[in-house]
C-alpha cells in the first residue's frame, strides 16, 4: 500500500495506539492533542507497540513513519488522506472538532471516528459533508488486535466504506462493516452485558473482581479468543451440532439467571468497592508494567492462532504474507543484484534465549529457516509454483555460531546463492546484529527439488529457474565465503 498521510486527533489511550499502528505499518501521523503530555505518552505506547510488534510478525517490517505532534488541528489534517478522530465520548465536542477538521481536510479524505457508542448519524449532524465521517471503532490496544468495526449510517458514502476496507486492512486489521447503525455497535454491546452482570456480582458479594477475571480468563474467554461465541456453542452442541444445542439450553432464557435488563445502582459505594477490590488485585503493578504483559500474553495467543491460521491469527497471517511480499517487491526495485539479498530480519525474544541469557541453538536454525523461506518466496516458490507437484525442500544443512546473540537484539540476514543445477540449489545465509553490523552467524544449505507426489527429486522449472539465473548472474561476481564448504574439523 501507498504511504499515506495521517491525521490522528486526540492523542489518549486509543489516539496512541492508532499512531502506533499506522507508523509501524510505514505511513506518516501527524497528531494534534493539546495535552502537553501527548508526546511522552504516545511516545511510551509507541515503544511497547514496536517491541510486540517486531515480535508477532516474522515477516520483514515496513521502514516505520514519522509521528509528529501539530499545534492546530487544520495543521494535523493538511494533506491527510485519513483522519482518525480519537478525542473524549461527548458529542458536542466531536461536533465542533469535525466542523475545524473539515475546514482544511480534503474532500477525498475520510473522517474515521474512535468512537464506542455513538452512531454515525448522531456524529453526521450537522456536518459539512456528512458521507465523509464513518465510524472505525478499534479495540485497545489498537497496535495489536486487529478487529475494526466500520458503521458507515445512513449517510454514508460507499468510497469512504471502501476506501476504510483498504487502508485498514493494510495495517493488518479485520474491518467489521456493521450492517446497520446501532447504539454501542456490536462488540460493546457484548462487553456492556457482561460488564452490568459483573457489577451485580461484585454489588451482591457474589464474587470479587479478580475472581470474575479468573473465570472470563481460565474459562469462557480461552473459547472465545478463538471460535467467538456461536461456533463455541456449536461444538457444545456435540455431534448433533447448533440445533441439538438450541433444543437443549433455549429453555434457559427464561430462568432468572442474569439481570440484564436491571442497572444496580452506580453511587459512590459500589465505585469504592470496585475500586478497592482493584487495587488488591493489580495495585502493585504499573499501568506500563501491565500493558507489556498484556502485550506478551496477547501476542503468544496470536501467534498461536497465526500457526494455523485461525480467528484473528488469520488476519496476522494474511498481513505477515503482504508484509513479505512488500519486502521482496521493494528488494527487486532497489536491490542491486550484485550483493546479497537482504530478504528477512528478526528481534531476538525473550523465549529465544537460554540459562547463559544467549539465544539458545535451536533458534538459529529457526531464523535461517525463516530466510530460506524468504528465498524460495523470493524465487517463485509460491502456492501456484506448489499446486503443480513440485516443492523445494532442504537436505542438508552447516551452521557456524560466531558470536553472542542476546535478547532483544535486532537480527538482519542475507542470503547468497552459491549455485545450482537443474535440481540443487546451494545458499548460505550470515546474520549480523543489525544493517551492516557484527557476523552473528551462518548458514549454509543445500536445497532439492522434489516431486511432492511422487517422493522424489526432479527438476526445477518455471518461473523458479528463470529467477535463479537472474540472481545468479548478479551473485556469480561475489566471491563464496571463505567458510562455505567446510565441514567440522576433527579434533
Amino acid at each position: 500500500m501507498a504511504r499515506t498521510r495521517i491525521a490522528v486527533i486526540g492523542g489518549g489511550v486509543i489516539g496512541g495506539g492508532w499512531a502506533a499502528r499506522f507508523a509501524l505499518a510505514g505511513h506518516d501521523v501527524a497528531v494534534y492533542d493539546p495535552d502537553p503530555e501527548a508526546g511522552r505518552k504516545i511516545g511510551e505506547v509507541y515503544a511497547n507497540a514496536e517491541a510486540a510488534t517486531r515480535r508477532l510478525y516474522v515477516a520483514p517490517l515496513p521502514p516505520p513513519g514519522t509521528i509528529r505532534f501539530e499545534g492546530s488541528i487544520a495543521e494535523a489534517v493538511a494533506g491527510a488522506g485519513w483522519v482518525q478522530e480519537s478525542v473524549s465520548e461527548r458529542l458536542d465536542l466531536k461536533h465542533r472538532v469535525y466542523a475545524e477538521i473539515q475546514e482544511t481536510l480534503d474532500p477525498e479524505a475520510v473522517i474515521g471516528s474512535s468512537t464506542s457508542g455513538f452512531k454515525p448519524s448522531e456524529l453526521q449532524q450537522g456536518a459539512r459533508d456528512p458521507g465523509q465521517i464513518v465510524v472505525a471503532h478499534p479495540f485497545n490496544p489498537v497496535y495489536l488486535l486487529p478487529l475494526v468495526e466500520i458503521v458507515p449510517g445512513p449517510d454514508g458514502d460507499p468510497r469512504a466504506v471502501e476506501w476504510a476496507r483498504t487502508l485498514l486492512s493494510g495495517v493488518g486489521m479485520h474491518p467489521l462493516v456493521v450492517r446497520q447503525e446501532i447504539d454501542a455497535h456490536i462488540a460493546d454491546r457484548f462487553l456492556e452485558a457482561v460488564w452490568r452482570e459483573a457489577l451485580w456480582l461484585v454489588k451482591d458479594g457474589v464474587a470479587t473482581t479478580e475472581e470474575i477475571d479468573d473465570a472470563i480468563r481460565y474459562g469462557f474467554g480461552l473459547r472465545w479468543a478463538q471460535m467467538g461465541l456461536f461456533e463455541t456453542y456449536r461444538v457444545a452442541g456435540g455431534e448433533a451440532g447448533m440445533r441439538h444445542f438450541m433444543a437443549q439450553f433455549g429453555p434457559a432464557l427464561k430462568w432468572p439467571w442474569t439481570k440484564l435488563m436491571d442497572v444496580p445502582e452506580f453511587d459512590d459505594a459500589l465505585v469504592d468497592l470496585i475500586a478497592g477490590q482493584s487495587d488488591a488485585q493489580s495495585g502493585h503493578r504499573s499501568i506500563r508494567e501491565l500493558e507489556r504483559i498484556r502485550d506478551d500474553n496477547l501476542v503468544g495467543i496470536l501467534q498461536a492462532l497465526k500457526a494455523k491460521p485461525w480467528g484473528a491469527g488469520e488476519t496476522v497471517a494474511a498481513h505477515e504474507k503482504r508484509l513479505r511480499e512488500l519486502s521482496f517487491a521493494g528488494a527487486e526495485a532497489a536491490h542491486d543484484l550484485a550483493r546479497p539479498l537482504p530478504l528477512h530480519g528478526a528481534t531476538v525474544l525473550p523465549e529465544w534465549v537460554d540459562y547463559n541469557g544467549h539465544m539458545t541453538e535451536f533458534r538459529y536454525l529457526h531464523v535461517f529457516g525463516d530466510a530460506t523461506d524468504a528465498f524460495l518466496t523470493y524465487i517463485g516458490m509460491d502456492a501456484a509454483y506448489m499446486a503443480g507437484g513440485r516443492s523445494i525442500y532442504t537436505v542438508e544443512t552447516h551452521l557456524r555460531h560466531v558470536a553472542e546473540v542476546r535478547e532483544g537484539r535486532p537480527l538482519h540476514v542475507t542470503t547468497q546463492l552459491l549455485g545450482h543445477d537443474d535440481k540443487r540449489v546451494r545458499i548460505v545465509h550470515v546474520m549480523r546484529e543489525g544493517e551492516g553490523g557484527a557476523v552473528l552467524a551462518t548458514g549454509e544449505h543445500m536445497l532439492l527439488s522434489v516431486d511432492t507426489k511422487a517422493g522424489r527429486a526432479c527438476p526445477l522449472a518455471a518461473p523458479v529457474t528463470e529467477r535463479l539465473a537472474e540472481i545468479a548472474a548478479g551473485h556469480s561476481a561475489l566471491a563464496a565465503p571463505d567458510f562455505a564448504g567446510r565441514a567440522i574439523r576433527s579434533i
